[in-house]
């Protein structure tokens, strides 16, 4: 955190913990918040975070929304999953504003297992599970009370908006050189544009989105392996229950890692597909026929649009995400070409899965 045991129990003093602290480390892997485990003398832990500004520019926008949709879980949810609570301050706020940045604090979640990766279909389908029933109980939410923490995160056209733009300036003269690849993501514009022009015309209903359904922000419970909680709430906002569903698909059902460059060990694992579709239609009960109909679009268009992302960094100069390797960009963008042309060898296995299970 760069900030010494001082100055963090200054940022500490602002919030009402239970007792005075007696222990502060570093914890868990994330690459966006700087987070701390923070014992205190009765043994209760909590869970302080300095919100990246980098990444949110709105952070009271933030805040708000994280307040209000676990405000209405504690009343409203069915599930009967856990919910993150805020820790407040002195004066009644969720989180304070000093010159080392914004600051919160969370109760932690006692008894939790929480996973990088699936060891097994199982576990994928209990993220489902987990996720799915998240959207679903915020399904009555008001969603217009939500404000977008990261405006047009999943606005598929907007991104290829983007990456034309930046094709055109080609700062690093790199163009020349991914051809096959700029090719390819042009080729899919049209369809990729499907989903946001449903959700344009109302025929997609827009819901509380979680927008980073990956496993590792998902607790299961130490003890059975079920869900027991949905973490990582700063890009909760409105959006398409497609979003939630296709990342996690992108992301869990893919046979390698994203930045593979043996292109033959990526595949989207039919399996794994299956036992994540599963668990979503058994939690996320809600959810339309046209919602149902279009699951492997969403798959294929959240792999798409996040090649398209990462080709797009690679030809601005690999500015936002982070690499460890010339290329790397690169080749994570050639990982999700690769699934999405797997994902359409197997286009009617997908379609057959999603229809004996909605059943």
């Amino acid at each position: 955190m760069k900030l010494n045991r001082h100055e963090i129990l200054d940022i500490l003093s602002c919030f009402a913990l239970d007792s005075p602290v007696e222990a502060v480390d570093s914890y868990g892997r994330g690459h966006i918040n700087d987070t701390c485990v923070v014992v205190t003398l009765t043994g209760n832990r909590y869970i302080l975070q300095r919100i990246s500004t980098t990444v949110f520019h709105n952070v009271p926008g933030l805040m708000d929304n994280v307040r209000n949709v676990t405000e209405y879980l504690k009343v409203h949810g069915k599930s009967g999953m856990k919910v993150l609570s805020l820790v407040p301050t002195a004066d009644g706020a969720f989180y304070v504003h000093l010159d080392s940045g914004y600051w919160r604090v969370y109760e932690f979640v006692e008894n939790s297992l929480c996973l990088q990766e699936a060891a097994n279909d199982e576990d994928f389908c209990e993220s489902a599970r987990g996720f799915g029933a998240f959207m679903n109980d915020l399904a009555g939410f008001p969603v217009e009370k939500l404000c977008e923490t990261i405006p047009n995160f999943h606005n598929t056209p907007d991104r290829y908006r983007i990456f034309r733009k930046i094709l055109q300036n080609d700062p690093m003269n790199r163009a020349k050189d991914v051809e096959p690849e700029i090719e390819f993501f042009l080729a899919h514009e049209a369809e990729m544009g499907l989903l946001e022009g449903e959700r344009q015309q109302g025929i997609l209903p827009v819901r509380v989105t979680h927008n980073d359904t990956k496993l590792n922000n998902l607790l299961l419970d130490k003890e059975t392996r079920k869900s027991l909680c949905v973490l990582d709430l700063d890009t909760v906002m409105p959006g398409l229950s497609l979003y939630d569903y296709g990342d996690a698909i992108r992301f869990g059902a893919a046979t390698a890692a994203e930045d593979e460059r043996s292109l033959e060990k990526v595949t989207m694992s039919l399996t794994r597909f299956e036992a994540f579709t599963r668990g979503w239609l058994e939690k996320c009960t809600s959810l339309t026929e046209e919602e149902i109909r279009l699951l492997p679009l969403g798959a294929k268009t959240m792999t798409v649009e996040c090649g398209l992302r990462f080709l797009t960094d690679y030809i601005d100069g690999d500015r936002y995400f982070g690499c460890r390797r010339e290329g790397q960009n690169l080749d994570r963008a050639r990982t999700h070409i690769k699934l999405a042309l797997d994902m359409e060898k197997k286009w009617d296995e997908m379609h057959g899965i999603v229809e004996r299970l909605k059943k």
